[in-house]
């Protein structure tokens, strides 16, 4: 908890250093740009009525007194509480990074274990031809490419959104959801399967050239016996560590899908917050990844102790 509250404090007092920095006008942003004429006065209320004319260290200090209070601020883009924002947004967001991030560990953890056992075959070379292209490749790019294919040439899927734009958002099924997320989930967990591969693939091999797995062999165990007993949860712990520590990436993979495929959720938001100089929102997005990827280790940290008996052993004796 301590650890939490200092990344917490940490985390608020960069934002509101760079957005001190930052050469946009809340209010010239706001109302359309600096070439949109309002009265002087008008202009003096809305800077009043968003706080702006006080000092960094004012309000930050209303921000914390606030945030104590359970209240985040309003958002100057969509004039609504932060909390509000963060909720609506992040229900979206929530989908489509829960299915990147499954996929990713997943096939990302199958093409380890097979690339391993095909060590220096055909599948081998294709799966590290694979992950050395899609680590060096930006996830816009990825994006675009699927959008160009699968969208414009093929036309298989639609361009953006999160559902089909003549329907209401109470008549908006399950199964049109998942039509319009297939494209920005496929372009985040293509991209996030390399370093889970390669990590898997190298970490099996030396589990492969080990001498209980020599022994295993010679007992006549065949290699998928040898993966079921010795192999998995010998590189399992890492797997769900670089699974776990990705989260924090796949915020920053998000913030671009959504972006590219104009998809309403929390990076879009945070994209809006920053070129607005939403300040409250901004914030209130920095905390609430802050604190989702700080659960995410914590879980990975349990998983840990679940899968390996030789971590709970240690924990008891207070190693």
């Amino acid at each position: 908890m301590l650890r939490l509250l200092l990344l917490f404090f940490a985390v608020t007092v960069i934002c509101f250093i760079l957005m001190k920095f930052s050469p946009i006008d809340p209010i010239e942003a706001y109302i359309g740009g600096e070439h949109v004429s309002l009265p002087q006065e008008q202009i003096n209320n809305l800077r009043e009525y968003w706080g702006l004319n006080d000092s960094f260290t004012v309000r930050y200090v209303k921000w914390i007194k606030g945030l104590l209070s359970g209240n985040m601020g309003t958002s100057i883009v969509y004039n609504q509480p932060v909390k509000a924002v963060i909720l609506e947004k992040f229900s979206a967001s929530l989908l489509l990074m829960g299915i990147a991030w499954a996929l990713s560990g997943i096939i990302g953890f199958t093409m380890g274990i097979i690339g391993a056992m095909n060590k220096g075959r055909l599948a081998d070379r294709l799966i590290k031809l694979y992950c050395l292209t899609l680590a060096s490749a930006p996830i816009f790019w990825v994006g675009i490419l699927l959008l160009i294919v699968f969208s414009v040439k093929l036309g298989w899927f639609p361009i953006g959104l999160s559902a089909p734009i003549h329907v209401y958002a109470a008549d908006v099924s399950w199964g049109d959801r998942l039509y319009h997320l297939i494209l920005p989930a496929l372009t985040l967990s293509l991209t996030g399967v390399a370093s889970i591969a390669m990590h898997t693939r190298r970490k099996f091999i030396d589990v492969l050239d080990s001498d209980y797995t020599l022994f295993a062999k010679a007992r006549g165990e065949s290699k998928w016996m040898i993966v079921r007993r010795h192999g998995l949860r010998n590189i399992l712990l890492p797997a769900i560590t670089l699974q776990f520590a990705s989260i924090a990436e796949l915020f920053g993979g998000s913030t671009l899908a959504e972006g590219i495929f104009s998809y309403p959720g929390l990076g879009n938001a945070v994209v809006h917050a920053g070129i607005r100089g939403d300040l409250p929102l901004l914030v209130g997005i920095s905390l609430f990844a802050a604190a989702f990827v700080f659960v995410g280790n914590f879980i990975a940290n349990i998983l840990y102790a679940l899968i390996d008996p030789r971590i709970r052993e240690g924990n008891q004796r207070g190693y």
